[in-house]
């Protein structure tokens, strides 16, 4: 089976998407310690989806950027109809989850790949 999600890399970002070109329609962000990106960023996008599958049209989108000792995280993605009221909070609440962020981090730290 051919892989399902493109990843894109430059210096210091990956980019984690369904559909070329990665576009986000909605956004919510934060920030976590370095760890494996890919790790992360599948973490983030399942996390993301279950959350979101409801959403008609949704296809998520996870950027990550090395700043310094931390990992900026971007979250979201492409949604076919009008981006509802209150969606770019979901995934701000997806994102703000302590035991989500403990087991990304915990995973992501594993590996010691970082970006």
């Amino acid at each position: 089976m051919a892989p399902r999600w493109h990843i894109s890399r430059a210096e210091g970002e990956l980019t984690l998407s369904r559909q070329l070109p990665a576009r986000f329609d909605v956004v919510a962000t934060t920030t976590l310690p370095v760890g494996d990106p890919m790790r992360l960023a599948h973490q983030i996008r399942q996390d993301m989806w279950r959350a979101l599958q409801r959403v008609r049209g949704f296809s998520p989108v996870v950027r990550l950027t090395r700043q310094g000792e931390v990992i900026r995280v971007e979250a979201g993605g492409r949604v076919v109809a009008p981006v509802a009221p209150g969606l770019a909070s979901e995934i701000g609440a997806v994102l703000a989850c302590p035991a989500r962020r403990a087991r990304w981090v915990a995973q992501a730290q594993r590996s010691g790949r970082t970006l």
